[in-house]
């Protein structure tokens, strides 16, 4: 009996089917201009959508200028930016069908950064940045403002207003940082959040504004359209967010109509992590089991039968590349020869297919080859 591989098996959310199981994670370019995505982000966007992964998210993608990494962030709370977005989105789309989310995001604390972008000068730029409490996290960091009731609800509708503008976009999701010690996981975890009001102390207390940033965006959101959270399984840090909170973190959130969790570590203090091919997928099944959600695994997971295995142990339902696919762009064709299963390849690259990843007629998007064609000859065409 032939196996059928879980990676390149389809996954249903709400009103969306991805392909297979191979996400593109979120990935910083620094590379923006004013917020507004640039001829980099068509380049890089461009080649990823011809992967055949079955799903592209976007870089963290800021809901308000002070929700910047650094000045040469994306960015989603103005026309210009939506625009911008807009332009590179139309040219990806003309030559991929692939799956678009995108990732909105508030730094928090860790904004304001000086821009390490390799395409220009180096943007200085500094602003005042914001944070449950007022608690540097570094000593060569300045302190954050502590946001006060008025700014949370300024952060909320900012989040709101991003998922409308990605609506008009045409995104087929969104996923919500709360991971890595931006501003709701800043919020989650006690090493950055000393409150000692109704958003501060204990789990409880600490989930209530990440989980109101969620209601107001899944309230903005299309009700066909899977809305998700990446967040923390732990901060590696004994007074950290802990494995049990991230469950418990992602039970509330489905209970409140999340559609999958991302799961990641780290990120909300400097401290010594284990880092090794797959260190993130225990967080990310325990979270499954326990929790009762869909989620995906991401860190390391570079070798297709790793994912294939990771998938067949019920740890996670999806597995996320970083650095992985832009080290290896082709990396879901290379895991569809190894596991015996096909991609989706573009007509102008069938003869770079790979045998196990050579399109079939139902998946070239433009006029498939005569009838009487092999494969070999597909293969072997060169233009005359």
């Amino acid at each position: 009996m032939l196996h059928m591989s879980l990676l390149f098996s389809p996954i249903t959310m709400r009103g969306l089917t991805l392909p297979n199981r191979i996400v593109i994670a979120p990935m910083c370019q620094f590379s923006a201009v004013d917020g507004c995505a640039t001829d980099w982000h068509l380049i890089h966007l461009g080649h990823l959508a011809l992967s055949g992964a079955g799903l592209l998210v976007l870089e963290a993608t800021a809901v308000e200028p002070e929700g910047r990494i650094s000045s040469s962030c994306l960015g989603l709370y103005t026309d210009a930016q939506e625009a911008a977005l807009a332009r590179v989105l139309a040219v990806v789309r003309r030559y991929s069908t692939m799956p678009l989310g995108i990732q909105l995001s508030h730094a928090g604390r860790k904004a304001s950064i000086k821009s390490p972008n390799a395409l220009g000068p180096v943007d200085t730029r500094e602003w005042q940045t914001v944070g449950p409490s007022p608690v540097a996290f570094a000593v060569d960091r300045r302190a954050p403002q502590e946001l006060d009731r008025t700014g949370m609800e300024r952060v909320i509708d900012s989040f709101a207003q991003a998922a409308r503008r990605a609506a008009r976009l045409g995104f087929d999701m969104i996923e919500i940082h709360s991971a890595h010690g931006y501003l709701l996981s800043s919020f989650l975890s006690p090493i950055a959040n000393r409150r000692t009001d109704d958003y501060g102390g204990s789990l409880q207390a600490r989930m209530r504004f990440p989980l109101e940033v969620f209601q107001g965006l899944r309230a903005a959101w299309p009700a066909d359209r899977p809305l998700g959270v990446r967040c923390n399984g732990t901060d590696w840090h004994a007074e950290g967010i802990t494995p049990d909170e991230a469950v418990a973190y992602a039970a509330a959130l489905r209970d409140l109509g999340c559609d999958f969790v991302d799961v990641s570590t780290g990120g909300n203090t400097i401290t010594e992590v284990p880092i090794e091919p797959g260190y993130q997928v225990p967080f990310s099944a325990k979270v499954r089991r326990e929790a009762e959600v869909p989620t995906r695994a991401v860190g390391l997971i570079r070798d297709p039968h790793h994912a294939e295995a990771i998938l067949q142990r019920g740890e996670a339902d999806m597995i996320a590349l970083g650095r992985g696919i832009l080290n290896e762009p082709r990396w879901p064709w290379h895991a569809a020869e190894e596991l015996g299963a096909t991609v989706e390849v573009p007509h102008p690259y069938r003869r770079a297919g790979t045998r196990a990843g050579l399109p079939t007629r139902d998946h070239i998007p433009v006029t498939p080859p005569a009838k009487d064609t092999t494969v070999a000859q597909v293969q072997g065409a060169r233009c005359t």
